[in-house]
């Protein structure tokens, strides 16, 4: 097929075998652990959904290897993995409230 002079043809995407998706997420899981370690965070081109896919599935992978929450957060053109909030045990109740004049004060706790 001829195209217009100075234009290329889009590339056409292969999927990927079953076989080279598991030694893509096994990979990546280790790069994107050491970075998350270093960095805090890591963010690559994912561009289609079997990118998207491919990396959440990475990113709760590196979450269970480091035993902490890792979250992941796509745009059509990225996807950024980063650690999640960590849960914390069962939040104290909060301190009463008084109203005053000036405005709501918190009552301090007892202890």
């Amino acid at each position: 097929m001829a195209h217009p002079l100075g234009t290329q043809p889009a590339p056409r995407r292969t999927p990927l075998s079953a076989e080279e998706r598991v030694r893509s997420e096994a990979d990546f899981a280790s790069l994107v652990a050491q970075q998350l370690v270093a960095n805090g965070r890591f963010r690559v081109s994912a561009d289609t959904p079997e990118m998207v896919d491919l990396f959440q599935a990475v990113a709760r992978r590196v979450g269970e290897t480091l035993q902490r929450p890792v979250v992941s957060y796509a745009n059509g053109r990225y996807i950024v993995i980063t650690f999640g909030q960590e849960e914390s045990p069962a939040a104290p109740a909060e301190a009463p409230t008084i109203r005053t004049s000036s405005g709501i004060v918190k009552a301090a706790r007892p202890g």
